[in-house]
């Protein structure tokens, strides 16, 4: 029963704060599935009105409602009660008679895919198994079916899927850009931090996908070779290019592994590097002038633009024009690939956003409390995550990049005549002359 408290909102028996508004959003919800679930049996009802038995009756017609049972939702926790099919037609060649489930909400279903992907979340955010319901309860209305028990059986279940994700077979996918990073957890019950190593890669046709997660350590060249050799021999095809920080052991491993494939610095990675070397002071204007480098029209400009940071910067912080001049060739790879895709292929930001989250929350909590729970937390985060990543610009593009496709200036090349001199060329043409 509720009650209105101060401020006007409401509360449960229990004392937990409900607003007016979730409690309209959540009725809404069990309206709208009511409606969908009314909608899908009469559907299939109607579907089989002409099927009779020896009397004249219908096999397949409306009978009640299943018990009534909550089911976690985005919205909350929302009361259903799925109406009942009495189904008597019998399959010809087994003999069992046929049966309804629905495909809006099954019968063993008592939560929405939406709260499958909290639940990973909180596990990383360091509560333990006793602490789910509880949180739930603040944030849904309800912490029903979430018990300790059931927890710890999503969790085993959880690793099981990332011991069988890490074990596929990669012969039938060919993924054409790759991001990789290390990225940082706490572990409550070790030492140790985890440290996970991730590839997330871009298909041929343009879809990001992840590629592999395991742990490892971040600037370990042994680790990353062990992840690419692994890769390779469950049939990995060697990336076009690769994307990441200058300072992973990934480099090193890559070219031991895949030496074909193109390296690409994070430009992420590197404006924090160059920052890093320069007083607060000179933030503002290096930023600016770090932009004009990898948001420039084309190669050209952006060679033009790293000269002028080195006028600028370079008496006063050679350290800090160094760290760009001494990477320019693989900090303005990307320029050489469809202008489409310069924006993705810049940073590792697909890697970043998705654990931009986490790795806030780990600083102040205690994390997962093993090595092997967080790997298995952090992909089931990425696994959600992944549904809703979209693909990179022109994906079309991807394929042709793949069968060794040249493009200048960020346009596809298809004869030399394509090319217009810049008037650096020019007048470099007319001193040989």
């Amino acid at each position: 029963m509720l009650k209105v408290i101060d401020g006007g909102a409401e509360s449960n028996q229990d004392g937990v704060a409900r607003s007016p508004i979730d409690e309209i959003v959540r009725e809404g919800a069990r309206k709208m599935l009511a409606a969908a679930l009314q909608a899908e049996v009469a559907d299939y009802v109607a579907r089989f009105s002409d099927q009779l038995d020896a009397e004249g009756r219908r096999l397949v017609v409306r009978n009640g409602y299943h018990a009534e049972r909550e089911v976690l939702t985005s919205a909350g926790a929302v009361a259903v009660k799925a109406p009942r099919v009495n189904d008597k037609r019998v399959d010809a060649e087994t003999g069992e008679r046929q049966r309804f489930s629905s495909a809006i909400l099954p019968a063993w279903c008592r939560r929405s895919p939406q709260i499958s992907e909290v639940l990973p979340l909180l596990y990383l955010h360091g509560l333990s198994t006793g602490d789910f319901a509880p949180a739930l309860e603040q944030f849904l209305g309800t912490g029903a079916g979430l018990s300790p028990a059931s927890i710890t059986r999503l969790t085993g279940q959880w690793q099981d899927e990332a011991k069988a994700f890490a074990a596929r077979d990669l012969a039938g996918v060919d993924y054409v850009y790759l991001w990789v990073d290390g990225i940082h957890l706490k572990v409550r019950l070790e030492q140790e931090k985890l440290c996970l190593l991730v590839m997330i890669g871009v298909r041929t046709d343009g879809r990001k996908e992840l590629v592999a997660l395991t742990d490892g350590f971040r600037e370990s060249h042994e680790s990353w070779a062990d992840l690419l050799r692994d890769a390779r021999r469950r049939g990995m095809r060697a990336p076009v290019l690769a994307v990441g920080d200058g300072a992973l052991g990934f480099w090193k491993a890559v070219r031991e592994v895949f030496p074909e494939t193109h390296e690409q610095r994070c430009w992420f990675h590197k404006q924090a590097n160059v920052l890093a070397a320069l007083p607060k002071s000179a933030h503002p204007g290096a930023i600016a002038a770090m932009k004009e480098i990898y948001n420039a029209e084309d190669i050209d400009h952006a060679q033009v633009a790293i000269k002028a940071f080195g006028i600028d910067y370079g008496k006063k912080y050679p350290k800090a024009v160094a760290k760009i001049v001494d990477d320019a060739d693989v900090l303005l790879e990307f320029y050489r690939y469809p202008a489409e895709h310069w924006i993705h292929l810049r940073t590792t930001n697909p890697i970043e956003s998705t654990f931009a989250t986490v790795r806030l929350r780990t600083k102040v909590t205690k994390g997962p409390g093993s090595h092997a729970a967080g790997l298995a937390m952090a992909y089931k985060l990425i696994e959600a995550a992944q549904t809703r990543w979209r693909a990179v610009n022109a994906p079309h593009l991807v394929a042709l990049v793949r069968n060794g496709a040249l493009f200048h200036k960020g346009k596809l090349l298809e004869r030399p005549i394509d090319i217009t001199p810049t008037n650096e060329e020019r007048s470099a043409a007319t001193e040989v002359a």
